[in-house]
């Protein structure tokens, strides 16, 4: 519980590089991930080059801080239409980068690391950049790096506020 409340979305990094080697952790912790029919949709492109990172920047308004590394979560949309129809495409693709995603970004928090997912992207120009195939949906990046801000601990809602039991409304 302690890594889950601690992980914050950090919008500004310090200019240490990250070493590939944790990098490729982060990647390890996220096929671990949970997947819909065991598809694994996904791939990563982890992005270190500064070059790179800023073109990746000029069509991406949601990625700040100047990061060191991004990952680009993507997922094989044809692959999931031919194992699970329509819902693995439209729905289980979604579900299963968010989960990998998660564990990205927790495993990053317990090595030291800082996140921030970003959604706010041109698909079609990250995908040319990047060189994805047709089939291949960029769907998620993940900046990381070294924290250089402060963050406080945002309220949260309290579990009995957001659970009911076997009904809606169905309180304890």
């Amino acid at each position: 519980m302690d890594v889950i409340k601690k992980r914050r979305s950090i919008r500004k990094y310090k200019k240490e590089n990250v070493s590939k080697n944790l990098l490729l952790q982060l990647i390890e912790a996220a096929i671990w991930a949970p997947s819909g029919s065991n598809v694994q949709p996904w791939y990563f492109i982890i992005v270190d080059d500064a070059n790179t990172i800023e073109q990746v920047n000029v069509f991406s308004p949601g990625l700040l801080g100047k990061p060191p590394s991004v990952i680009l979560i993507c997922s094989d949309r044809k692959k999931a239409f031919e194992t699970a129809g329509t819902l693995g495409r439209d729905e289980l693709c979604v579900m299963d980068i968010s989960m990998a995603a998660q564990n990205i970004m927790l495993l990053a928090e317990e090595i030291g690391l800082s996140t921030c997912p970003v959604k706010s992207f041109n698909k079609r120009a990250i995908s040319t950049i990047l060189n994805l195939p047709d089939y291949v949906s960029a769907d998620l990046i993940i900046s990381v790096g070294y924290s250089d801000e402060m963050t406080s601990t945002p309220k949260r809602r309290s579990v009995k506020e957001v659970t009911f039991f076997n009904t809606w409304g169905g309180r304890i």
